[in-house]
């Protein structure tokens, strides 16, 4: 499967469809006249209406499927915005961008597919009209012609759609056109900037500072902060002022930052952006922040989930702009989605990373979580104790008992090893009968440590096992490999001393 390419003009386009304000919205009866026409035209059991979101496509109007949000890199229509005419498949398990397409492979078993771009006035194509069917079916010229048609239809009744809700905001139509337009630019450097910044190999908490400054310069706030969740409430992360507040209120926005008390209480259950125009008229405004001029509030959720982080913003009475405009409202929520998609991303790579340093066995840290921990052991912490330990015995296990009772022994060493050591230092399984404990504790104690989860994994076997154990400090070594180094070279003594006394290595 191949995905569509992305335009050039991607954060303006992105800008230009959040105007229009019809991501998630309810089915509306125009729309749905279009589709069933559509659907009746061209002789076709589906047909939809969609938009191309950001990183989906979703659905407003539909005959013949419950619902069509996708995964953009799933989408047809992703392709179909990349050109101003109709965009035609007629056999979509032989397109190799297509073959093994999750709508095509499963429901709704796409055959042919055939759109026609929604291209706004500002020239952005920001959604489709299509029909699919789930078997072959070719259309002729004059069928693509009336889905253009249609096309063109469902972009004018979004207009007149947008042309009223623009109406209720604005008396002044031609000022606003004019200043909308000027912020649309403004707003798309800004996006553009964004996705750039979590796309850059920077602390999470730096590029989010960073995110928040310039979405507060952009829409002219007087303060911004992100509230990052932590324990019962939120905590304020990244808070920017652009004027000063009073030192006693300052300490009554704490409150509210929060999250525990002020305009909306606890914001678990935040889903959607709350925008506030009086502040003052809130049950639960606070009087000291009411008195220091908050009048404009906005909380935005930066993606889903409870650990999503949430912008606040604030204006002050006075503040040459009067209330959240249409363009303030989509460069907040284009920037909270694309903060949350990185959040996700970001989720998606730590659990992999994760995944990659644990051992499948044991639950324990892998060699590869070791060798990029010890470097890090060696230079950040003085008293830092290394030891290795070779379970003895395990190969008679083996053979004796099976290999599934030498996988016990294994397991019941590491969780014994692992109990005794705990928030004390970490452990380690480098491979195969080969573990290694990093602490500052003293080196009898590492002993005792090993000697402890010995005793236990005993009593898992009939075969008689030990461990050989050797321990160096970072004192005495010179370098991260002189310290790995001296701890096996004492692993390995004990093991002769042990086998000369004929007990101990049983191997």
């Amino acid at each position: 499967m191949i995905s569509a390419p992305t335009a050039p003009d991607e954060a303006a386009r992105l800008l230009d469809l959040a105007r229009y304000h019809v991501l998630d919205t309810e089915r509306e009866a125009p729309f749905d006249r279009i589709t069933r026409l559509a659907a009746r035209l061209l002789r076709t059991p589906v047909a939809v209406l969609n938009f191309v979101d950001q990183y989906r496509q979703w659905g407003k109007a539909m005959v013949g499927l419950p619902d069509t949000e996708a995964p953009r890199e799933h989408s047809f229509c992703a392709w179909t915005i990349t050109g101003d005419t109709p965009f035609v498949v007629e056999n979509a398990k032989a397109d190799p961008r297509f073959h093994d397409n999750p709508m095509v492979t499963g429901d709704p078993h796409i055959h042919m597919y055939a759109g026609a771009p929604l291209t706004t006035p500002a020239g952005h194509r920001i959604g489709t009209l299509c029909v699919t069917h789930d078997r072959p079916h070719p259309l002729s010229g004059e069928d693509l012609q009336a889905l253009q048609d249609l096309a063109a239809l469902a972009m004018q009744e979004l207009e007149l759609r947008r042309s009223l809700l623009d109406a209720a905001r604005a008396t002044d139509a031609q000022r606003r056109q004019a200043e909308e337009l000027r912020q649309i630019l403004a707003h798309a450097r800004v996006v553009e900037g964004i996705s750039s910044l979590m796309d850059l190999d920077l602390p999470f908490a730096d590029a989010l500072e960073t995110a928040a400054s310039l979405v507060s310069d952009a829409i002219d706030a007087d303060f911004t902060a992100v509230l990052m969740p932590g324990g019962e409430g939120y905590t304020v992360k990244v808070p920017r002022t652009g004027r000063a507040f009073p030192a006693d209120v300052q300490a009554v926005a704490a409150s509210l930052l929060s999250g525990d008390t002020g305009v909306l209480g606890t914001l678990r259950s935040l889903t959607a952006p709350v925008y506030l125009s009086e502040y003052a008229a809130s049950p639960q405004a606070l009087p000291t922040l009411v008195e220091a001029g908050v009048q404009q509030v906005a909380y935005v959720p930066m993606g889903t989930g409870d650990t999503r982080p949430v912008m606040l913003v604030m204006r002050l009475r006075g503040h040459e702009v009067p209330d959240w405009r249409a363009q303030d409202k989509a460069l907040l929520e284009v920037a909270g989605r694309t903060v949350g998609h990185a959040l996700r991303r970001q989720a998606a790579l730590e659990h992999a990373q994760g995944e990659a340093r644990a051992d499948g066995l044991t639950g324990l840290f892998n060699r590869r979580a070791f060798d990029e921990d010890l470097p890090d052991a060696w230079h950040q912490r003085a008293a830092a104790q290394l030891a290795v330990i070779d379970v003895d015995g395990l190969k008679g296990v083996n053979d004796q008992e099976g290999h599934a009772q030498g996988d016990k022994l294994l397991t019941v060493f590491a969780q014994a090893l692992k109990a005794e050591v705990g928030e004390l230092g970490q452990v380690y399984r480098l491979g195969g009968d080969e573990f290694a404990v990093v602490s500052d504790q003293p080196s009898e104690v590492l002993l005792e440590w090993a000697e402890v989860a010995t005793q236990v994994a005993r009593q898992v076997v009939v075969s008689r096992v030990g461990a050989s154990v050797g321990v160096a400090s970072k004192a005495e070594s010179g370098s991260v490999e002189a310290w790995l180094k001296v701890a096996d070279e004492r692993m390995y003594a004990m093991k002769r001393r042990l086998n000369s006394r004929g007990s101990g290595n049983l191997t």
